[in-house]
């Protein structure tokens, strides 16, 4: 009877290790049918992960939001790590070089706070949940930070942190020298500066309730916020 029921299993076209061949091998045709198929599923990542939460985010309902089967989904990315992984770096390389520039730029200081309270603005409210996503990312993968920026840059953090703080820390002090603002260090300026732009929408949620918004005048009060807080941020600064 054994025997019998093993020569069952290894004819049953469904069974073990033939039956993953097949699956992989459709994977393959249908990659090489659809070459937008690895940016449809980092999108349905990037969507599902926002909204669940990497955690609560199950493979089936990545495959379903992206129209893929699961076996292409594994094709891809192999396990639910490598897609969380692969949505983090393509979602913070969407902003952390931009950032960067503007802060390494030669912009004036002025100039250069307008600019990055634009592209934090500007990008977080096309994508509101993201800061809830990366703040938890960061918490249950720290690990993650150093590989985004040695991926970003080609150097460890330790190498890249002095580029970002030299230049800020020149223009900083000049404008104390010239008595235009008051002595700060920094990294307090960078931090002070980012986390303006980025607490509103972290805590949307929240804000929306105290403040009795409904999601279009929460556009509005983000639209008037973006205006002000460039010269919000440098009066608090001048001497």
């Amino acid at each position: 009877m054994a025997k019998r029921a093993a020569r069952a299993k290894r004819r049953d076209p469904g069974s073990g290790a033939a039956s993953r061949r097949r699956r992989y091998a459709s994977a393959r045709r249908q990659r090489v049918r659809d070459g937008g198929t690895e940016r449809r599923i980092l999108d349905a990542a990037h969507t599902v992960f926002v909204r669940r939460g990497t955690a609560g985010a199950r493979m089936q309902d990545i495959a379903r939001e992206a129209r893929v089967n699961q076996a292409l989904l594994h094709y891809y990315f192999r396990s639910k790590d490598r897609l969380a992984e692969a949505v983090f770096r393509r979602t913070a390389a969407q902003l952390f070089p931009q950032v960067v520039q503007a802060i390494t730029s030669d912009l004036p200081l002025d100039e250069k706070v307008a600019r990055v309270v634009e592209i934090e603005i500007d990008h977080l409210r096309r994508t509101p949940g993201l800061p809830g996503y990366i703040l938890s990312e960061l918490h249950h993968h720290p690990d993650r930070v150093r590989q985004l920026i040695a991926a970003l840059t080609g150097a460890t953090p330790e190498a890249v942190r002095p580029a970002v703080l030299l230049k800020l820390k020149q223009q900083i002090d000049a404008a104390v020298a010239d008595g235009r603002i008051h002595p700060i260090a920094p990294e307090q300026f960078l931090v002070n500066l980012l986390s303006l732009c980025v607490f509103p929408f972290a805590a949307r949620p929240m804000l929306m309730v105290l403040l009795g918004l409904e999601a279009e005048q929460f556009e509005r009060f983000i639209d008037t916020r973006r205006g002000e807080l460039a010269d919000f941020f440098l009066r608090a600064l001048r001497a």
